[in-house]
């Protein structure tokens, strides 16, 4: 779509003019004949400078939050119950939105739609907001008829998924705080009170202890080399980032934040409600069962899990039951074992897996309740003793003040 300045007049001959897009001046021309506006001028607009890649991730330009897409879901499964057409309705949502990224790309998948391209293909061409998950339950809503039901499942899963990534931010937030402000404490200890005791020790000509020397040399280090431990920080992070984007990096990872003290709990219990929840839908939608493994492994954006749930639908691909290849997996509990087993005896997985989401859904608003309460004793304790050792650092020399201010070292 290309942007173009319009000017004509009516057949009251009064002046109009402005700014449209599309896709061609003759498309523009024929517009204004049938709104009865002569033409006059059609201009192209240039485009607008495009900005670097770097930048707009930096500022989340390009970026649709989760609240847009959960709006958008809801909003298409009311318009298509009402019977709009899908141009109509994704149009209508573009103009509305107050999303710049979401109506970017609405306004794409309008043009899709006028090619004569399905919705679920449309939406296939933007992944970085619609997951494979999200194109194929409308694929399977495009299939079966019921595209209105496909757009309530995802706005339940949807809503499903935001809500446990805020409890997982919940749950982190806490901690993160008190040890970015213990660092940050620690950090103006160093640099700006120690000097002034090491001062007055060199001025006493005190003997130190050992532990008042380290103190005193890593305050001299980070104010004179400030800038190597910034470089390094800096190279830690980038170093980090590479490190989790390759396979085994974030595989390790995201196995070994399961095993957290505390907070693995919850992530635990996060990542098997949303596999549940996502495979117990996609089943109900009438996705095959191979597929729906599949989809669900994408979905639980944890590698560990992902590998033992893609380890599932190899057993059901060779002719295993769901039972045994979850027994097998040693990601669910006796009790939920239980539950799957009951499910597919009675050709009710999906409900069954529903329920056991919804009951980690409870122990996770639990865990999270009392993660305060578990938490704090250990922070605590990294406070004690990282305070204690600033503190025996500075003041234990006070103790030898007395003698050394009356015997004096010469000086050499």
């Amino acid at each position: 779509m290309e942007s173009f300045r319009y000017k004509g007049r009516n057949k009251l001959g009064q002046l109009m003019q402005g700014n449209i897009e599309s896709t061609s001046a003759q498309a523009v021309a024929q517009w204004m004949l049938a709104t009865e506006i002569f033409p006059i001028s059609i201009k192209s607009l240039p485009k607008p400078a495009k900005q670097p890649e770097w930048f707009t991730r930096m500022t989340g330009e390009n970026k649709v939050a989760d609240l847009d897409l959960l709006m958008f879901t809801r909003q298409m499964g009311n318009m298509v119950r009402a019977g709009l057409p899908l141009m109509e309705s994704v149009d209508g949502i573009r103009k509305s939105t107050g999303s710049k990224a979401l109506a970017k790309i609405l306004q794409a998948v309008r043009e899709d739609l006028d090619k004569g391209n399905n919705l679920s293909a449309a939406l296939a061409r933007h992944p970085q907001v619609f997951n494979d998950f999200y194109v194929n339950m409308i694929r399977v809503g495009e299939s079966s008829g019921k595209l209105e039901q496909s757009f309530q499942g995802l706005y339940q899963q949807i809503e499903f998924d935001r809500d446990m990534r805020k409890k997982v931010k919940s749950a982190v937030r806490y901690p993160s705080f008190v040890l970015g402000a213990l660092g940050i404490g620690m950090s103006i200890l160093t640099v700006f009170v120690i000097p002034v005791f090491a001062k007055t020790y060199a001025n006493l000509h005190a003997d130190l202890p050992t532990l008042t020397v380290i103190l005193i040399a890593t305050s001299k280090f980070l104010r004179e080399y400030w800038w190597l431990v910034i470089a390094a920080m800096v190279g830690a992070v980038f170093l980090v980032r590479r490190v989790l984007a390759a396979p085994r990096g974030r595989y390790a990872w995201d196995r070994f934040k399961l095993r957290l003290p505390v907070v693995g709990k919850i992530f635990t219990k996060v990542t098997v409600a949303r596999f549940c929840r996502t495979f117990g839908m996609a089943v109900s939608s009438g996705v095959p069962i191979v597929q729906a493994f599949s989809l669900a492994a994408r979905v639980v954006e944890n590698a560990h899990y992902e590998q033992r749930i893609l380890q599932m639908r190899h057993g059901v691909e060779r002719g295993d039951t769901i039972s045994k290849v979850a027994s097998q997996a040693g990601i669910f509990s006796p009790l939920e074992l239980q539950m799957i087993s009951v499910g597919e005896q009675t050709g009710e997985i999906d409900s069954m897996l529903e329920q056991i989401a919804l009951i980690h859904q409870e122990d996770v608003d639990y865990e999270i309740s009392k993660l305060s309460a578990s938490i704090e004793p250990l922070l605590l304790a990294v406070m004690g003793v990282l305070v204690g050792i600033v503190l025996l650092g500075v003041f234990l020399p006070l103790w030898d003040l007395g003698q050394a201010a009356l015997h004096p070292k010469a000086p050499q």
